[in-house]
């Protein structure tokens, strides 16, 4: 039972290290990513839909994107759509293609941005010290049920608290190469 509890802990401490690396995805560099558009949404039919399942998105080169809309109307659609979006990205169409240049980062965008990735890195500290409580909780009703030990409880506690230190170390090494990354020129 206990196995389960820290079992499942886990589960979840990872899952918020993935929803770390998709915060910091949307979070833009210097360089072009095709992960930059996964937020921007299409209007197509009448559905919203994101843009990477009506488009094939490629990197031209290191400041530069290109979107190939599947269907060729819908490309002044794509472009309204990368215009709208909070990006920052003015993207130019020649009837064929859609190229969106990534503008260079100012030194104050950048620390913005490095502010952006600190304050994620912490939601996803916290998400984990969340984790940690409600582990730690479940096995203190153990203990208050008599279906566990005192030293059952206490090596349980251990246990969750070593492989919280894992998961928050994997928190700081991901945050540590997103600065790097939105620091270097």
């Amino acid at each position: 039972m206990i196995e389960d509890f820290i079992k499942d802990a886990e589960q979840r401490m990872a899952k918020s290290i993935v929803s770390l690396e998709a915060a910091f995805n949307k979070i833009r560099t210097g360089r072009a990513h095709p992960s930059l558009l996964d937020t921007v949404m299409v209007s197509y039919y009448g559905a919203d839909t994101p843009l990477n399942q009506l488009a094939n998105i490629t990197v031209e080169d290191a400041r530069c994107l290109v979107v190939v809309p599947w269907e060729k109307p819908l490309i002044g659609e794509v472009e309204k759509a990368i215009m709208k979006s909070d990006l920052g990205l003015n993207p130019s169409n020649n009837g064929e293609t859609i190229r969106v240049p990534m503008p260079a980062l100012t030194e104050e965008t950048r620390r913005e941005y490095t502010r952006q990735a600190k304050a994620e890195a912490e939601n996803a500290r916290v998400a984990i010290r969340n984790i940690r409580r409600d582990a730690n909780g479940s096995i203190k009703d153990l203990l208050k049920e008599k279906e566990i030990s005192e030293d059952d409880q206490r090596r349980a506690e251990e246990r969750i608290q070593k492989i919280t230190d894992k998961y928050i170390a994997s928190v700081d090494a991901h945050y540590g190469a997103k600065e790097t990354d939105l620091l270097s020129i």
